[in-house]
């Protein structure tokens, strides 16, 4: 099996991608720029970013939106929240986006919605960005309508995390996360749905961002000597942390979430470390457009889609061009994101992730219609805080890659959340 994070294949996938959309925009007489702030500096941004450009591409071989070919000007924030307002402001004062997709990580979205695209009025689609400060955030309507993504909350992966926890019969978890937005919102959920199920949570500690040692850390986590360990870090810091975790003598018996489903995090630990790690993830659904998606992106980067992040960021993109399409040429942020409910309305004509399909939009949108998306996480539907659910998998590290273990309904990843109420 082919892992998507080699940096031959993304590089050949930009490089078309970028060839694909000269080509066309070269046929029409306007070009309309959207802005990504994505990490890719990171090995698993870098597939994300080459998955927006992806769909980027397919909207221009269907003509584009409002008869515009569209240009993907694609920053990276390196996963530093400073870094990340940085990009996403020269993409709104200098380039003039009315659209911007990204962050990945909740602890760079955040500042980005309320500093850049807020006040700005842009609309903000994340692929990947879960904590529920964001839900807390709507509710409160300080994202004024222009906030959403295509990943459900932390809340999802805290509960599955609970749930292998309880399957695997451990009795006592420490719990490490990374000190941002969405490690501190992951860190409280997981702690919680530990405690729910009769689990003790023995340690529920911060790591913060480039420290030298993160050894004073661990060994406060392994004081209560649990029988498992649950991460929410990203690689370099769980890299750093998980080596301290096992010299101080801690239990291989790790539980991840998806910020460590990474080629990179294995392979820098050692293989042999980690063959009791389970990590979670959310997952599309088992239907027809979800695998039609695996299909065309097996066949367009000759590898199937295995990193984090993949699908949501694909169906971001396209419903983000979607409601672009209907809302004509020339809208604003706050036009375009009064859209999305059009793009994606049960009621609508389905249409499939694809330039067909969003050729096919484009007809039913130009005689006043709605459309009901069909994409790469299945039929997708936005409350009014701009969040959507989701089924779960769980995972492990291999050989050849991440491997599934066990794919987890809609119907019961919200059973069982409703079980630990």
């Amino acid at each position: 099996m082919k892992i998507m994070t080699k940096t031959s294949v993304l590089a050949l996938g930009l490089a078309a991608g970028l060839a694909s959309l000269g080509g066309a925009a070269a046929a029409q007489e306007c070009t309309t720029k959207i802005g990504a702030v994505l990490p890719t500096s990171v090995d698993w941004g870098k597939p994300i970013a080459a998955t927006a450009q992806y769909a980027v591409d397919l909207v221009n071989e269907a003509g584009g939106v409002a008869g515009c070919q569209i240009e993907m000007v694609l920053r990276d924030t390196q996963v530093d929240p400073k870094v990340g307002v940085d990009a996403a402001k020269a993409l709104v004062d200098l380039d003039g986006v009315q659209v911007l997709l990204g962050a990945v990580s909740s602890g760079v979205s955040m500042p980005i919605l309320t500093s850049v695209t807020v006040p700005a009025g842009v609309m903000q689609m994340s692929c990947c960005s879960s904590s529920t400060a964001f839900t807390g955030l709507a509710q409160e309507g300080k994202t004024n309508g222009l906030w959403f993504r295509t990943f459900a909350t932390s809340g999802v992966q805290a509960a599955v995390g609970a749930m292998v926890a309880r399957d695997q019969g451990y009795k006592s978890v420490a719990i490490l996360y990374k000190n941002d937005d969405w490690g501190q919102d992951i860190g409280k959920l997981i702690a919680a749905d530990l405690e729910a199920l009769g689990i003790e949570v023995t340690a529920s500690v911060a790591l913060n961002d480039g420290q030298a040692s993160y050894r004073a850390e661990v060994t406060e986590a392994l004081k209560g000597a649990p029988e498992a360990l649950y991460m929410a870090l990203y690689p370099k810091e769980g890299t750093a942390a998980v080596r301290e975790w096992l010299s101080l003598g801690g239990t291989q018996n790790m539980i991840v979430a998806n910020s460590l489903k990474s080629t990179e995090f294995r392979d820098n630990v050692g293989l042999q470390y980690l063959g009791s790690t389970i990590g979670t993830d959310t997952a599309s659904p088992r239907s027809e457009s979800a695998t039609a998606f695996v299909e065309q992106y097996t066949a367009r980067f000759d590898g199937p889609p295995n990193g984090p992040g993949l699908a949501n960021s694909y169906d971001a993109t396209m419903i983000a061009l979607l409601a672009m399409e209907a809302a004509g040429k020339d809208a604003t942020g706050a036009q375009i994101a009064a859209m999305v409910g059009k793009v994606t309305d049960p009621s609508g004509t389905p249409v499939t992730a694809d330039a067909e399909g969003f050729a096919k939009a484009k007809e039913v949108l130009a005689g006043g219609g709605s459309v009901f998306f069909q994409g790469a996480t299945g039929n997708v539907r936005f409350d009014a805080n701009g969040d959507v659910s989701a089924p779960a998998v769980t995972w492990g590290f291999g050989e050849g890659g991440i491997e599934e273990l066990q794919y987890i309904s809609l119907d019961e990843v919200d059973g069982f959340i409703a079980s630990l109420k």
